[in-house]
């Protein structure tokens, strides 16, 4: 376990304490209710400026492992348990994070694509320009819950290409994208609920019609870059949606 920034890595400091804070809070060194240390404390620690120590606080209230005190601190929580999706973070991410183990994907396709035209768009790129495709179905003890493609420019796929596990479905895809430089700093979620296209309902195992959450999503990294755009058909009976919420 981790206990120190690596500064040469492309995961954002912010990102790498809340790593190291998470897992003292689950592995019990800092127990359920214990004060946090201060602001000022882990700033002399780790080394790092107010404002990332005020980003990880704030991203370990959103995520559940702290609540705030007014004029005394900052707590450990444990998150509760919930099968639902926190849209902020991968699904895999977010499943492993609560605990769920019945996670299954199947790969459905693999491959260059000349993209659609909502896909040109997200991406730059243009309509004869191939992006890559990577299309899957995610299920939770056995049941269908939602069906992902996940498109990328050639740069990105080169790197995807190399990587067996996120092509047969057993690694996480958003850890590679990470460990490979491509780090999210800022993204954009579209959802709308609609009817079932029959592809997707044949996938999902539903009704062709059937009300559905269609999930886009576009993200980009610090420079601007367009690396991740993906479109997911969400059961909410089966996978529902989180919206964590902070005041500020």
């Amino acid at each position: 376990m981790a206990q120190t920034i690596e500064r040469v890595s492309p995961v954002p400091y912010y990102e790498q304490l809340f790593e190291i804070l998470r897992d003292r809070i689950a592995q019990g060194d800092i127990a359920e209710e214990e004060r946090l240390p201060s602001e000022l404390e882990l700033c002399r620690e780790f080394g790092l400026s107010r404002a990332t120590v005020r980003q990880t606080l704030t991203k370990l209230e959103n995520e559940g492992y702290a609540h705030r005190i007014p004029r005394r601190g900052v707590f450990a929580s444990i998150p509760g348990q919930t099968a639902g999706w926190t849209v902020q973070e991968g699904f895999l991410e977010s499943q492993l994070r609560h605990g769920r183990t019945g996670i299954s994907t199947v790969v459905v396709d693999t491959g260059y694509r000349r993209p659609a035209p909502h896909v040109a768009e997200a991406l730059q790129v243009g309509p004869e320009e191939e992006v890559f495709a990577l299309e899957r179905v995610r299920s939770l003890d056995g049941v269908a819950a939602m069906l992902s493609t996940n498109w990328f420019p050639r740069e990105v796929a080169r790197t995807i290409e190399r990587e067996p596990g996120v092509l047969d479905g057993t690694a996480s895809l958003n850890s590679h994208l990470r460990a490979a430089g491509f780090v999210i700093s800022g993204a954009q979620r579209i959802i709308h609920a609609l009817p079932a296209p029959a592809e997707v309902a044949a996938h999902l195992n539903v009704a062709v019609d059937r009300p559905v959450l269609r999930v886009r999503s576009l993200s980009w990294a610090a420079d601007g870059t367009r690396f991740d755009y993906y479109e997911t058909w969400v059961l909410t009976d089966v996978i529902p949606l989180e919206v964590s919420v902070a005041a500020s």
